[in-house]
């Protein structure tokens, strides 16, 4: 199993990658800036680390064969996270993506859509952002994993769809829960099909 470094591991997103990967075997170097938060599981250390410390954060990374990043868009630099994965001296680099650089139809982006919550543009420009700095990375094996458009809590079914830069839109509209797109995650992480890609995920 792989050693993962996975940065926001006491978050909504974050908490349920923990959860998977724990469950799966892997060995976790779990990391938030409160990390009595983080969920104590098999094979998990908790880490104090922050993501405006990227020499911190590049001593936290070191030694592991993958890094994930569950963090807000929002409070984040592109930069400072790439930066210090690559400082880190770790290859494989998997982002908890956003919806809002997928597309609703060729070129048209969902954030550009009149009807975006405005409550969400921040964070979607951000993330948007965040994929733009990798897709011009050179060094790191990086993967983008955007999710639907509603992203909530709910089941682990295991049954969700892949697809690539469109947005995927079923049934009960365009929407996974945290715990299916943990296990998309970490089936990346075990079988990488979608390195230096974005992929999306959803029913």
């Amino acid at each position: 199993m792989s050693r993962i470094a996975l940065i926001g591991a006491s978050g909504a997103v974050g908490s349920r990658i923990l959860k998977e990967l724990a469950e799966r075997g892997h060995s976790v170097t779990a990391i938030a800036r409160h990390p009595e938060k983080i969920a104590q599981l098999p094979s998990v250390t908790a880490e104090k680390g922050d993501v405006g410390d990227p020499q911190g954060l590049a001593e936290l990374l070191k030694g592991h064969d993958v890094v994930i990043s569950a963090v807000r868009f929002a409070d984040t630099d592109p930069r400072t996270l790439i930066d210090a994965v690559r400082a880190a001296g770790v290859k494989r680099y998997l982002v908890v993506g956003g919806a809002g650089s997928l597309e609703v139809a060729p070129g048209q982006r969902l954030i550009d859509q009149p009807d975006f919550p405005a409550a969400y543009r921040a964070e979607a420009t951000g993330g948007a952002a965040f994929l733009d700095a990798l897709r011009g990375e050179k060094e790191l094996d990086w993967t983008f994993l955007s999710p639907s458009a509603e992203f909530v809590p709910g089941e682990r079914t295991g049954k969700f769809r892949l697809g690539g830069d469109a947005l995927l839109v079923g049934e009960q509209g365009s929407r996974i829960s945290f715990e299916d797109y943990a296990v998309a995650l970490v089936d990346e992480v075990e079988h990488p099909r979608h390195v230096r890609q974005r992929f999306t995920v959803g029913y």
